[in-house]
């Protein structure tokens, strides 16, 4: 007979991390599994305040902390170099009264700080090991690991990536639109301090984003097109610390890369439903956007806060945790969220790939008047930073 949980959340990524540790706060009997990748994960996040405080919430941010640099400030440089040029545009945290819009961390950090917190609940059993079949049923779903266990729990959380396993076993189908873009990822070291800001160059391929990191060191994102990238990924380390730096303006100064390059092509993958057949997708699983506006592993955490939030709430109330009436709420909750982001990013990624002269023209106008009109402004960065339809429990300091 399979072992019994409450929860299984599948997984092992920072989504899937803290939606176990979030539900076993909760006071559910949840089992993780999720296989460890055999390379470490060079990439960073930009934590946004809200996931910095679900996280705190969580036990879980003061055993990182240290090792992410805040961000106070986020400019936007118009480096198209075409006819209609948009303004520059800075956002100071302070201008709302938050010393920091967010934290930059980098993953390996952010996931070995979660895994030390999941290691101290006793109701989380975590297996580091790889599902390989999900199967739903009228009660319970049966997942199936390598090593031969067989686990089940009235509620199953997917969080096993975009080639999700989960979602196959749900029934759900998706939406996906390939871009013809490849973001490069690199950390880097420089000569000049980055002064807490990020700085987001708009290019005709797309965004060329700094983003700090403690001391002397920041993350890059540069989206590229393809043949670029190749020729970008071919070059040795010197060759392009020296394309970052004359790319970059110079901003940092001398450039020096860190161990570890990753290349990433763009798309979009929206599923048709977060939740059906006793299976809550959360993450990449339900949704991924290009790495713009540092919306995705926010967009995950949310998804991570609020299928807590709603199991917990169920248990409480002597409700199914995994019934079709928690699946549909949870779906509800996060659809709003999870659309209008990735909307907006898709608005901003084609409307710096486009040569239509109104095209460019609006976007300048309307970066013009985010600059002027500092209500608009304000509003603008509170909306970016905490989505006032999307705030669970967790990301407003409270437990579930």
């Amino acid at each position: 007979m399979p072992d019994k949980f409450e929860t299984i959340v599948v997984g092992g990524g920072p989504t899937g991390l803290t939606a176990a540790i979030a539900l076993a706060a909760g006071g559910i009997s949840t089992a993780l599994i999720g296989k460890r990748p055999a390379r470490p994960d060079n990439r960073t996040t930009a934590l946004l305040g809200g996931s910095v405080t679900a996280l705190a919430t969580l036990g879980v941010w003061e055993l990182c902390a240290a090792q992410s640099a805040p961000l106070k400030v986020m400019r936007i440089v118009d480096d198209t170099g075409r006819l209609w040029r948009a303004p520059e545009v800075k956002f100071a945290s302070s201008e709302i009264g938050l010393d920091a819009f967010g934290r930059n961390i980098a993953n390996r950090d952010l996931v070995s700080a979660l895994e030390a917190r999941a290691a101290q609940l006793p109701n989380l059993h975590v297996m580091d090991d790889k599902v390989v079949a999900v199967e739903p049923a009228d009660e319970t779903a049966v997942i199936t690991v390598k090593n031969g266990s067989r686990l089940s729990a009235p509620l199953v959380v997917g969080a096993d990536g975009r080639q999700s396993l989960c979602r196959t076993a749900a029934g759900i189908g998706v939406n996906e639109h390939a871009y013809k873009q490849v973001a490069l990822t690199v950390c880097l070291r420089h000569s000049r301090p980055h002064r807490d800001t990020s700085t987001e160059f708009h290019t005709p391929h797309g965004p060329f984003t700094l983003v700090p990191l403690p001391g002397l060191r920041s993350s890059l994102v540069w989206v590229l097109e393809p043949r670029q990238a190749d020729d970008i990924a071919a070059l040795d380390d010197a060759a392009l610390a020296i394309e970052i730096e004359r790319a970059s303006h110079s901003i940092l100064g001398k450039i020096e890369l860190e161990p570890g390059r990753g290349l990433f092509p763009l798309s979009t993958v929206t599923a048709h439903a977060f939740g059906a057949n006793r299976i809550a997708l959360v993450g990449e699983a339900a949704h991924v956007i290009p790495p713009i506006g540092a919306q995705g592993l926010n967009l995950g955490l949310r998804d991570a806060a609020t299928i807590g939030e709603l199991a917990a709430e169920a248990r409480r109330d002597g409700r199914d945790i995994g019934g079709a009436d928690v699946l549909a709420a949870y779906d509800n909750r996060r659809r709003a969220d999870v659309t209008t982001r990735g909307l907006v990013i898709d608005l901003v990624n084609r409307t710096l790939l486009t040569d239509f002269l109104p095209v460019q023209g609006l976007r300048g106008l309307g970066l013009y008047m985010i600059d002027k009109i500092g209500p608009l402004r304000r509003a603008v960065m509170r909306e970016g930073i905490a989505p006032s339809s999307a705030q669970p429990r967790l990301m407003r300091g409270e437990l579930i």
